[in-house]
C-alpha cells in the first residue's frame, strides 16, 4: 500500500491543549486550528518526503524507514527519529517523550500523537 498523494485535513481532536504543551504560544494556537491543512506525500520504497503546507507555514520532511532522521515537529523543534512500519500501512515513531502513528486506510489518513495522557488526533482525507 502507498501513501503517495495529498491529502487534506478534515478535522482534529484536542489540537489546542496538545499544542499548548509543546510549548506553543496562545496567538500560534489560535491562528493555527482553524487553518486548513494540506500534506503531500512521496513514497518511493523505504523513502518518504512528506509536505505539510498549513496557511503560510510549509513543513518539509523525509526519512527512509528503519534509518535515523532529523524531522522538523509541529513546534518547529528538530528532532533526530527512527521511523518504523508497521505492516504495509502504519508509520511509527517516537521523539522526544512523543509517540506518533500514522496510518493509512484507504483514501484516509490517520495521524495520532500521544504524549503522556494526551492525544492529538488529525484525519486527512486524499484529494
Amino acid at each position: 500500500m502507498s501513501f503517495t498523494g495529498k491529502y487534506e485535513l478534515q478535522h482534529q481532536e484536542n489540537f489546542e491543549p496538545f499544542m499548548r504543551a509543546l510549548g506553543l504560544p496562545e496567538d500560534q494556537i489560535q491562528k493555527g486550528k482553524d487553518l486548513k491543512s494540506i500534506s503531500e506525500i512521496v513514497q518511493d520504497g523505504k523513502k518518504f518526503a512528506i509536505t505539510v503546507t498549513t496557511g503560510t507555514k510549509v513543513v518539509k520532511n523525509q526519512f527512509t524507514i528503519g534509518e535515523e532522521s532529523e524531522i522538523e515537529m509541529l513546534n518547529g523543534e528538530k528532532a533526530k527519529v527512527v521511523v518504523q512500519m508497521e505492516g504495509n500501512n502504519k508509520l511509527v515513531t517516537e521523539m522526544k517523550g512523543m509517540k506518533s502513528v500514522t496510518e493509512l486506510n484507504g483514501d484516509t489518513i490517520t495521524h495520532t500523537m500521544t504524549m503522556g495522557d494526551l492525544t492529538l488526533k488529525r484525519v486527512s482525507k486524499r484529494i
